[in-house]
């Protein structure tokens, strides 16, 4: 899977159809409004969750683009630097002692 590819593919579509590509704060009420709806199938145990999920990645990806981040790119370093985090149960919580 090409991240990068999609990433400028949601963009172009958004180009295409006439969505927002200019207004940030809109594009993140969107994005928590899909996240909203991802959560709402889950908690109701309905068929579409996976499409909700993409939905919450399609927006995310088309943010990134009008954002000029590359999100593949930043997904492995923060994974990368997620993997070498310490973290211990403190009091019940699972806390980071670490980097």
């Amino acid at each position: 899977m090409d991240l990068m590819k999609i990433q400028k593919d949601v963009y172009q579509n958004k180009v295409n159809k006439g969505f927002n590509v200019t207004n940030v704060e809109k594009e993140f009420c969107f994005l928590y409004g899909e996240v909203s709806e991802a959560y709402e199938a889950y908690r109701k145990k309905k068929d579409d969750l996976g499409e909700e999920l993409a939905d919450v990645a399609i927006y995310l990806l088309g943010l990134s683009e009008i954002l000029g981040f590359n999100l593949e790119e930043e997904i492995l370093k923060k994974h990368s630097k997620n993997q070498t985090r310490e973290y211990k149960i403190i009091d019940g919580v699972n806390t980071r002692i670490g980097d």
